[in-house]
């Protein structure tokens, strides 16, 4: 059977780009992953997906490919499915966090990770845990946040 992962992330992409968002990727790149690995931080990669900072997305059920610039230079993007653990809209923080795989690719997300965002080549804190206390953010008012729902 097939799953449903690839499904979701493509029906979130299409919901963020109808409603004029921003999509943004998570993935946990593994050995068949292939990402610039200078943007890797604590083994995870978020890019902006959008129609504007990618050429031939395209979201299959096996793999994730793209084409995008990183500080100016294009990189043709692969990520196995399997790998990618969210897609959120950066304006809103929503969208859709999945469980890691069972194959074990990576660690599950932590507080603070980084994004990257693909096209401009620049680190912010968008994702934090949800099962830590609630703090108040100490990042810039108005910036999303991913939340995992189980």
């Amino acid at each position: 059977m097939n799953s449903t992962r690839p499904y979701l992330i493509r029906a979130i992409y299409e919901w963020c780009v109808d409603q004029g968002f921003t999509p943004y990727l998570q993935a946990t790149p593994d050995a068949a992953s292939r990402v610039p690995q200078q943007f890797v931080r604590e083994g995870v990669i978020v890019f902006n997906v959008s129609p504007t900072a990618t050429h031939q997305l395209q979201i299959g059920n096996e793999e994730v490919t793209f084409q995008a610039r990183f500080n100016g230079v294009a990189f043709p993007v692969l990520l196995p499915v399997s790998s990618v653990t969210a897609i959120y809209a950066r304006e809103n923080g929503q969208g859709m966090a999945f469980e890691q795989d069972t194959s074990g690719s990576s660690g599950p997300l932590a507080d603070g990770e980084q994004e990257m965002d693909a096209d401009a080549g620049t680190a912010s804190h968008a994702i934090e845990n949800p099962d830590s206390d609630p703090e108040p953010p100490d990042n810039k008012p108005g910036r999303p946040r991913l939340t995992r729902i189980k």
